[in-house]
């Protein structure tokens, strides 16, 4: 019989992943239910929510175990999670999230930095703190982010076994994607070996917040604007997709561009910045400046549609967008 390392007063153990669509969080928390349910001989539960069902949205996938003999009644979010798996840094910009965590919980984090690093930048207490390059991983192996962070969170939760994990990977592409298997199946070990994580005790005399809801709606019928004016709608000028990027970038090359605006007629988010400037002959014309990265989601469709390469792909390194980006002349106004 496995035994649970933790429960809460439910009975449950609980893992909820952060992730944005097109990572694969919602398939990942089902095989790794399955990997408790059927491998090991836990009940459980796994279910998905998230918004608009498109690449970027934000996903949250709930997973809960407990005993053979506890039944598993309660179907609403993990609020208070023993494991959180982040599936993309950037998301901490504007998802809590930490939400409801333990003073000993687990946060794993697909990211490049080190856990003293990551403590510091979402400001964690205490508990474990757990990084793997999931990205670099599946651009190596070619494959997909999911599998690097299962492999991380089988290495955390040790009362799951990997080699079940294993069976139903196979089990999950051999049929559909026979050749994807092998790829799969590299990534998941990779993970599982590669991730690093630090344990911090919460520092004496300090006590973990009180839990507050993460989805508590900040309008509400005595805070709402009169007449239910959406003050942040998804076009605005205040939008960040930055958080949608899955590792790779565009880098403009202002000496190898030819100004023919190629790459502006396929970009579906009008990244990239112009401006009318005098030719040499003294006629106006436009000249491409750069790239606003606030709006780049890492489609890459520019840098196929690019004639000269003066755009090309680069993995996306912490700090390079901050320190590129050509904001629009709306966003200038706005923030000055």
């Amino acid at each position: 019989m496995v035994t649970l390392p933790k429960l809460n007063d439910l009975g449950f153990f609980e893992i909820r992943l952060e992730s944005i669509g097109g990572l694969g969080a919602n398939l990942a928390g089902k095989m790794l239910a399955e990997a408790g349910v059927v491998g090991v001989g836990l009940n459980g539960v796994s279910f998905s929510s998230y918004g608009s069902e498109k690449k970027g949205s934000a996903v949250k996938a709930h997973i809960r175990f407990c005993d053979m003999d506890t039944r598993i009644r309660d179907t609403s979010p993990v609020e208070r999670p023993h494991v959180v798996g982040v599936f993309h840094e950037s998301l901490s910009k504007t998802v809590n999230v930490i939400s409801g965590i333990y003073e000993d919980s687990t946060v794993l984090v697909n990211s490049t930095k080190t856990p003293d690093e990551l403590k510091e930048k979402m400001k964690l207490r205490g508990g474990t703190i757990a990084v793997i390059d999931a990205i670099g991983i599946s651009l190596e192996e070619k494959n997909r982010v999911n599998m690097a962070m299962l492999g991380a969170l089988f290495r955390l939760c040790d009362f799951l076994d990997p080699d079940v994990m294993r069976g139903v990977i196979r089990k999950s592409l051999e049929k559909k994607y026979p050749l994807a298997v092998a790829p799969a199946l590299r990534t998941f070990d990779r993970g599982y070996n590669e991730v690093k994580f630090q344990t911090y005790a919460l520092p004496e005399g300090e006590t973990m917040p009180d839990f507050v809801r993460f989805d508590t709606p900040v309008l509400g019928y005595e805070t709402q604007s009169i007449g239910g004016v959406i003050t942040n709608p998804g076009n605005s000028i205040l939008k960040d997709l930055s958080i949608s990027r899955a590792g790779m970038m565009p880098h403009f090359h202002e000496d190898k561009c030819i100004h023919c605006a190629s790459c502006d007629n396929v970009c579906p988010d009008f990244c990239f910045v112009w401006d009318e400037l005098p030719d040499k002959k003294g006629r106006p014309q436009m000249f491409l400046q750069g790239i606003d990265y606030q709006y780049c989601k890492g489609c890459l469709k520019c840098v196929q549609a690019c004639p000269t390469e003066a755009l090309t792909n680069e993995r996306e390194e912490d700090g390079y967008a901050d320190l590129n980006r050509m904001p629009h002349r709306f966003n200038l106004a706005v923030n000055s």
